[in-house]
């Protein structure tokens, strides 16, 4: 990461305190973490952490679990890359089986608000906006933590499918104000739907959520009685 510890001189010659640069510049010129000396505490072994270092963690795992996978991941690089030791990983997480845990709750604590909760949407365009994803989206970090872990046991793959029980629960919930005659079958053909349309997306490296998204309104229209689906058009002219 180009960071490393420099002795500096005193007047005398004799060597100080030492102080930590960042590509040859001296940490009191930088800002933020590394440039607020007041803000940090000295680490084990010379290393400086922040106050901050937990989230700098999580940050790092963020990063690395979605460039090179949880596996390809080790404690080494992710310490380097967050600018802590591991001491301080181990002061805040116990291992790296509880950094996985937490990186994916943190993901989406609320099971996507910005779709659910939304209340200038009628439920069914509330079901439509969940497969309203940016072609750079990437695999739904969730089914990419099952995949790499191996183990129903870890605590990651236990969260992992309580998220996507949660995330099928929303569906069926709005699915139910929408009017669907069978609102827990259709929010789990929407869940399939949306995690074929993200693990397709990243095989093919193409847009696959713009043909999920019409699949799901046919699946949508046809889930919900004509009555339903006539008061429904109406509340939409009408808004």
């Amino acid at each position: 990461m180009g960071r490393f510890l420099r002795l500096a001189r005193r007047p005398d010659g004799r060597t100080s305190y030492p102080y930590t640069t960042h590509r040859g510049t001296p940490t009191s010129t930088q800002m933020g973490y590394a440039g607020r000396m007041a803000d940090l505490e000295k680490g084990p072994r010379g290393l400086r952490r922040g106050r901050g270092a937990r989230e700098r963690i999580l940050s790092a795992s963020q990063q690395l679990f979605r460039d090179q996978g949880i596996n390809g991941t080790g404690l080494d690089q992710l310490c380097a890359l967050a600018e802590v030791s591991k001491r301080t990983l181990y002061q805040h997480f116990s291992g790296k089986d509880e950094l996985i845990a937490e990186h994916l709750r943190r993901f989406d604590p609320d099971v996507l608000p910005e779709v659910f909760d939304r209340t200038d949407l009628t439920p069914r365009e509330r079901l439509l906006a969940a497969f309203d994803m940016p072609a750079s989206t990437p695999l739904c970090p969730y089914i990419a933590a099952a995949v790499e872990l191996h183990d129903p046991q870890h605590p990651a793959s236990q969260y992992a499918r309580d998220y996507k029980t949660a995330i099928a629960a929303r569906l069926t919930e709005t699915a139910r104000e929408a009017g669907a005659t069978n609102p827990e079958q259709l929010g789990e053909q929407l869940a399939l739907l949306l995690d074929g349309a993200s693990a397709r997306t990243r095989v093919l490296n193409s847009e696959s959520f713009p043909t999920a998204a019409a699949i799901a309104a046919v699946l949508i229209d046809n889930a919900i009685p004509a009555t339903a689906s006539d008061d429904r058009r109406r509340e939409e002219v009408s808004s």
